[in-house]
């Protein structure tokens, strides 16, 4: 955490963080998001049953200081491997060429969790030859996991 102690301002502004949520095609309406105001002589509204797993797809999510920089869509049948996380990396490396003119110069901190294909040797590869640098992920540290507790409740909603 070297360079969080150096300059913290420096240290956000380079922090991107990665993760990967389930998105439902159709989430059950809550009960407060069902109700609605009516007489009581008038008949209750039909209501049918809709399950989260009517259809889902997986959506992997590359985010910094300044908002969302990348959403991608596994596509369907398709699992996140070495390859299709690497190519995930390569595109992140075009879109802060864009978005962050002046501070590509500076190493990129990537912040993203311990799954195989996150910790595969050609991702690491792919990671060091675009000059980002991976920060360490205690696991089970709801520290740091930024994703879980501030952005996916906002974007599920």
């Amino acid at each position: 955490m070297e360079f969080f102690r150096r300059d913290t301002n420096d240290f956000l502004s380079r922090l991107v963080t990665t993760d990967e949520t389930w998105l439902y095609h159709c989430d059950p309406e809550t009960k407060q998001q069902s109700m609605e105001w009516r007489r009581r002589s008038s008949p209750l509204p039909q209501r049918f049953r809709v399950q989260k797993s009517a259809g889902k797809v997986l959506a992997s999510i590359l985010w910094g200081q300044d908002g969302i920089l990348l959403i991608d869509y596994l596509p369907k049948g398709q699992t996140i491997n070495a390859e299709y996380y690497s190519s995930l990396l390569v595109q992140l490396k075009d879109i802060l060429k864009e978005k962050r003119r002046g501070k590509v110069t500076k190493v990129v901190l990537f912040l993203h969790d311990n799954t195989p294909a996150h910790r595969a040797l050609a991702t690491q590869n792919k990671r060091a030859y675009l000059g980002f640098q991976c920060l360490d992920h205690p696991p089970y540290s709801p520290d740091l996991a930024p994703s879980d507790y501030h952005l996916f409740p906002g974007l599920k909603k």
